[in-house]
Formats: C-alpha cells, sequence, structure tokens
C-alpha cells in the first residue's frame, strides 16, 4: 500500500487574502498538482508581524497564540511569502520566550512550518513542476527570505527549471526593494527611491517580468512601475510555476 499524500495548511497571508488571491491559488493547485493534499483553515488571521514591527508586542502575541492552535492537524504548513515564514520561525520564539508551554509549541509549529519555494525543494525534493514559460525574467530576493531563512538558491532552481525560460540576474539584487512593511509608510521618499532602483535594475538586466516570492515587494514595485509607465510586469513565484505557455 502507499502511503497518505502529505498534509499541508496553506498559510494565506494578510496580503494574499486582501490584495493578492490568486497567489494563494496557485500555490494550492501546484501543491495538488504535485500529489499534496492541501486544506486551509479559515480561522487563520495575520501572522502577527506588523503589530510585531511597530512595538505592540502584546498585541501580536496574542495573534501568534491563536496561530499556534490552528494546525495541529498537517504535517506542514506553507506560506507563499518569506515574510510570515520568518515570522513564525524566527520570531516567535522570541514572543514567547518567557511562557515555556506556549514556546514548546511554537518550536513545533516552527519546525512544521516552510516557504512556498523551501518546500518544494527542500520537503517535495522537486525543483521541474512542469512549467513553461518563454520570457527572460528575474529574480528578487526578499529580505526576510534571505537573510532571515537563508533562502536563495531554491527559488532560482525552480525558476531555471522552466520550460523556455531566461533568468537574468540584476545588479546588487539582494538590496531591498524598498517596501519593509511600515517602512514604506513611515519613510515614504526612500522607500520610492529604492523601488525606482530595484525597476531600474530589472530594465537594466534586460527582463520583461521581476519575479519574487513576497507579496509585499511586488506590490511595492508594481505600483511604482504602474505610476511611471514602465515597461515591467511582476508576477510572483508560485503563479510562475503553474505557468504551461
Amino acid at each position: 500500500m502507499s502511503s497518505r499524500p502529505l498534509r499541508v495548511g496553506l498559510f494565506v497571508t494578510c496580503l494574499g487574502d486582501q490584495f493578492f488571491p490568486q497567489v494563494c491559488e496557485h500555490s494550492a493547485t501546484l501543491l495538488r498538482r504535485l500529489g499534496v493534499e492541501v486544506s486551509f483553515n479559515a480561522a487563520q488571521t495575520c501572522c502577527g508581524q506588523p503589530a510585531f514591527n511597530t512595538g505592540y508586542r502584546e498585541e501580536a502575541r496574542a495573534v501568534a497564540a491563536r496561530n499556534l492552535e490552528l494546525f495541529d492537524d498537517v504535517d506542514y504548513v506553507v506560506a507563499p511569502s518569506g515574510s510570515c515564514t520568518a515570522m513564525v520561525r524566527v520570531f516567535y520564539r522570541e514572543l514567547f520566550a518567557a511562557d515555556p508551554p506556549r514556546l514548546a509549541k511554537a518550536k513545533q509549529l516552527a519546525d512544521r512550518f516552510y516557504e512556498f519555494s523551501e518546500f518544494l525543494v527542500k520537503v517535495l525534493k522537486v525543483e521541474d513542476v512542469g512549467a513553461g514559460f518563454p520570457h527572460r525574467v528575474t529574480y528578487h530576493d526578499a529580505c526576510h527570505l534571505l537573510r532571515e531563512l537563508a533562502v536563495e538558491n531554491e527559488p532560482r532552481r525552480l525558476i531555471r527549471a522552466v520550460r523556455g525560460i531566461e533568468l537574468v540576474e540584476m545588479q546588487d539584487f539582494k538590496l531591498c526593494c524598498g517596501f519593509g512593511g511600515t517602512f514604506a509608510v513611515k519613510f515614504p521618499e526612500v522607500s520610492v527611491a529604492m523601488a525606482a532602483d530595484k525597476a531600474r535594475a530589472a530594465m537594466e538586466a534586460g527582463a520583461e517580468y521581476l519575479v519574487a516570492n513576497d507579496s509585499g515587494c511586488l506590490m511595492h514595485v508594481a505600483g511604482y512601475v504602474h505610476r511611471q509607465g514602465l515597461p515591467l510586469k511582476t508576477m510572483h513565484l508560485a503563479e510562475l510555476l503553474t505557468k504551461r505557455e
């Protein structure tokens, strides 16, 4: 008898819920194509990062405590966001450092919580997912994904396996796009200047599309591109990996 499929709970981020539902849909579609049983717990809310980053630790702790109770029935939790994944994997430990029972629960969840591209490559052990997209793309490293989770090669391996694609690197590709959540609200001039640098780097690399794993980065760069009327499109990796062109 074959073993049962992996059971994955999809963590739908705030931006995914409110602005980019297609990212969550593409994530679920691809995971199911790969034989994964995907579920969505509608009781989930925010990961708590906006409150945490702006100093509202008690509010962040309340949100995080709720999430600790929602995913006991799945093998893994997968989020199409390095930012949310870093919050759960890294910063929940800080939130619950003085609460041993919840700290133990946070560690258990952290061990099962993966960013989308990381899960595909490290857990499912796949790179070629059967996608095809004959275009020139560049990849933007989201800050939390790169710096907190050290996920750099996994997205690129998945992109390179897409049929017909050409992956080009931007100059200074590890630089932040300028979104940074509340950073964009507190320092709008700096934030916009950083988005301009990122869009310019993508265009100078000759890319038609800028691909990233975090909707916040994509929303920020896409907003700048739209306002300036630039010939550059943005796309989440999950959407790219379901393409069949």
